[in-house]
């Protein structure tokens, strides 16, 4: 069995080594550990290995809480205490900047971060009929199709948790569990809805055992039969909207259980306040907020003065943001616009007018063509909320070598504890 000592985790969490010239990423290895490991994939310059024996444990290594950790795919650090969680995910964000996009910050900010354990107030979660009376709900096996047999979950707020086995009671006996593929929780201010995909009518008995058990556990049901437009409430009818609250700025926000929102609402208060004393909105300026979605960042800058052109590619999301600008008493500071960033031009870009300060916050693909259509008048001051440090990295290289702007300050953020998940804020700015 070989033996190797774990230099450092990369962007996966699995701990690397090296062993004849080849690099090895051992599953559940930590750094300055000596382990044994067996290889289940070898190419050429790397291989994908199982830890098998840890012997020199790290003085970092912790036992997992969930008792499904290493089966379940959800989480990948759980054996890593949480701040050196933190540490290894500061380490990722700088080295991948500087590897991909040769840039580094002038200075790096106090990483946010909140609690490790029942954080996460949305998840999408596969279900499986596996037998005639056994179905799972859960996230995927690690590095597998199949769904693990989960019967709590340490990341969910305790009353989702709870949810687990009455659910997998509940779809068992229903008439369309064939055509039930997945199940959405959200956790919002006001109530907790499970949107299921269930691609087949459902029976009048089905019917009633949802309401039944609706009533019984305090929750509210979705269905959403086809495309995300069939999203829709089934019961109870007069249910609370889903929605988030920004306490420091005064605003609550609604959504719809498909609409993209931050999971960790702790942490996504703290994102905000940074990112918006970063930006430093003043009465008076025009900003841009591109990819604005729901108007996480939208509405609290427009809260502190300034004038906001919120920039979405999706319709309903920027309906839905609209409507809480307006709920929020912000509807006269804000103008929202539905463009499609991945197709951005300097035509385009000069058609929306002088922008004094930008926010961007894509998705995991990041906003390479909008920051190549940024012109001659490119705002003097730019955060960028990323949530892949491999595009961020590409991205910063183009604003720095490109656009000529100097990358300040890099703040790592711990959106995902117990994954590998990173998320950052970087403040960009030009004379």
């Amino acid at each position: 069995m070989p033996i190797g000592v774990i230099e450092s985790l990369d962007y996966e969490a699995r701990g690397i080594t090296r062993q004849d010239g080849k690099t090895i990423f051992v599953e559940g290895a930590l750094p300055h550990e000596h382990v044994e490991y067996a290889s289940f994939r070898k190419k050429s310059t790397y291989e994908l290995a199982h830890l098998v024996n840890v012997l020199s444990p790290s003085a970092s290594r912790v036992t997992p809480q969930c008792p499904h950790f290493g089966v379940c795919g959800g989480c990948a650090m759980q054996h890593l205490e949480p701040g050196s969680q933190l540490a290894v995910k500061q380490r990722v964000l700088e080295d991948t900047l500087w590897h991909i996009g040769r840039v580094r910050a002038n200075e790096i900010l106090p990483p946010i971060h909140g609690q490790p354990w029942a954080y996460r107030h949305r998840a999408r979660l596969a279900v499986r009929k596996v037998s005639p009376t056994e179905v799972l709900i859960g996230f995927h096996e690690r590095r597998s199709s199949f769904i693990a047999d989960i019967r709590s979950c340490e990341v969910l707020p305790p009353a989702a948790s709870q949810l687990l086995m009455p659910l997998r009671q509940l779809f068992s006996s229903l008439s369309v569990i064939d055509n039930l593929q997945q199940v959405d929780i959200a956790v919002g201010e006001r109530c907790t809805t499970l949107l299921l995909r269930v691609l087949a009518p459902l029976s009048v008995r089905d019917e009633i055992q949802l309401r039944n058990f609706s009533d019984a556990h305090g929750i509210v049901f979705y269905l959403q039969p086809k495309g995300p437009d069939s999203v829709h409430l089934f019961y109870p009818k007069n249910a609370p909207a889903l929605s988030y609250a920004l306490p420091e700025f005064g605003v609550e926000i609604t959504f719809d259980p498909a609409d993209f929102t931050q999971v960790n609402h702790e942490v996504n208060r703290v994102l905000v306040r940074r990112a918006l004393h970063l930006l430093d909105p003043q009465p008076g300026e025009r900003i841009a907020d591109l990819f604005c979605g729901l108007g996480n960042f939208t509405l609290p800058i427009a809260r502190l003065g300034a004038r906001v052109m919120g920039i979405e590619g999706n319709p309903a999301m920027l309906r839905r943001a609209r409507e809480s600008a307006q709920a929020n008493g912000l509807g006269g500071q804000i103008e929202f616009s539905v463009a499609n960033l991945f197709q951005c031009t300097s035509a385009s870009m000069g058609r929306l007018g002088h922008f004094d300060k930008m926010l961007i916050d894509p998705p995991r693909e990041g906003a390479i063509e909008l920051i190549k259509a940024i012109g001659a008048d490119a705002p003097r001051r730019i955060v960028y909320v990323s949530c892949n440090p491999a595009s961020l990295a590409r991205d910063a290289a183009c604003l720095v070598n490109d656009q000529g702007y100097r990358l300040l300050a890099l703040c790592a953020v711990n959106m995902f504890p117990q994954t590998a998940h990173v998320e950052s804020i970087s403040l960009f700015e030009k004379d």
